[in-house]
């Protein structure tokens, strides 16, 4: 990937900056990237309760959705975000329009496979006309409500891609190219309860911002989860659920290693976080600004837009990469391209 080289103009001391790959899975390349989406995002946060409210499918559809990732993960959005419609939208219920930022993960602690859906819901909305509604710290829906209305959206839509042939069957999902097996599958599903969870809301704006960050460019593993390697295997710290979530060592071999964190992997161009509601791409300047007016809340600004990455760098995290550590003399610097090897 290149680097950029600097050297003191005063004692001559030199540095070297390797850049980085900027892959979304990499764990690596994640830390400014992080920061400058919570800062962006915050320009939209309110003073209001969120919940933190997680979609999750049965098992039973893990192997079909993995051999038909960008069609089965889309089927999970879409669900969701017509559950959280439907229901807001119920005078029963709240009857408002509200917003909520969703993200996909698939992994659980061990890395295993377990495709679920965060989304972080804006306390309240917007209703008719245009008056502000919440249920204060109460969460607006029934989690069972939630999870019946979510497996009735999510099963259509199975249905419909399976009679449009658009679905693909590999691997233990080969067997469900029959139809008796995929009606049977179905059945199993619908008598099935499924898991939706809402959290305690947030305390304060403040929380929210933080709390993004940490589900919105998380990866299925971390550097620091990753305790030693051999030329054989490799340990890591993974939670305990049968104690208490405790997080102890696990090794497995390299090459599984490697097998279970590629399943993670999203496909080419796949947008893994989307916004719904008053906090769409379309809706949220004027429905923010709004709400901002009816609820009397500030504005939170941002710090880093229109700034240069030195400028960006210094704001995060009081690096001056213009002088140098040693003698605070000016830095230059030139750019040294990456090397790839061609085969074949």
């Amino acid at each position: 990937m290149g680097a950029n080289v600097s050297e003191c103009e005063s004692c001559h001391k030199k540095y070297i900056l390797y850049n980085s790959c900027k892959n979304r899975h990499c764990p690596m390349c994640q830390g400014m990237d992080v920061d400058e989406w919570i800062d962006k995002q915050q320009e939209n946060v309110l003073d209001v309760p969120y919940f933190h409210t997680v979609f999750t499918i049965p098992e039973e559809l893990y192997t079909l959705v993995y051999w038909n990732q960008k069609l089965l993960y889309d089927a999970l959005y879409h669900a969701a975000h017509l559950t959280m419609t439907e229901l807001s939208g119920d005078p029963k219920h709240l009857g408002a329009k509200i917003g909520y930022i969703c993200v996909l993960h698939t992994w659980g602690s061990r890395m295993n496979y377990h495709p679920h859906l965060h989304m972080i819901v804006l306390g309240g909305g917007l209703d008719a006309a245009n008056h502000w509604k919440d249920k204060g710290k109460k969460f607006f829906f029934p989690v069972k409500v939630m999870s019946t209305v979510f497996k009735k959206h999510y099963l259509k839509e199975l249905k419909e891609l399976r009679e449009s042939e658009k679905l693909r069957y590999h691997g233990t999902a080969k067997d469900l190219q029959n139809h008796y097996s995929f009606k049977e599958l179905i059945n199993k599903l619908y008598e099935k309860d499924w898991i939706v969870y809402t959290k305690e809301a947030f305390n304060g704006a403040n929380s929210v911002i933080k709390y993004l960050g940490r589900y919105t460019h998380r990866i299925a593993i971390s550097n620091r989860r990753i305790l030693s390697m051999t030329s054989e295997t490799v340990t890591y710290l993974a939670k305990d659920y049968k104690n208490g979530g405790k997080m102890i060592p696990h090794t497995v071999k390299g090459t599984e290693f490697i097998r279970m964190f590629l399943m993670h992997v999203l496909p080419k161009g796949f947008v893994r976080i989307r916004h719904y509601g008053i906090l769409s791409c379309r809706s949220k300047k004027e429905k923010m600004e709004l709400c901002r007016k009816l609820l009397n809340c500030i504005q939170y600004l941002s710090k880093l837009r229109d700034k240069t990455t030195a400028e960006k760098l210094m704001i995060l995290y009081k690096k001056d990469i213009c002088k140098c550590e040693a003698c605070g003399g000016n830095l230059l610097s030139f750019r040294l391209r990456g090397c790839y090897s061609l085969t074949g």
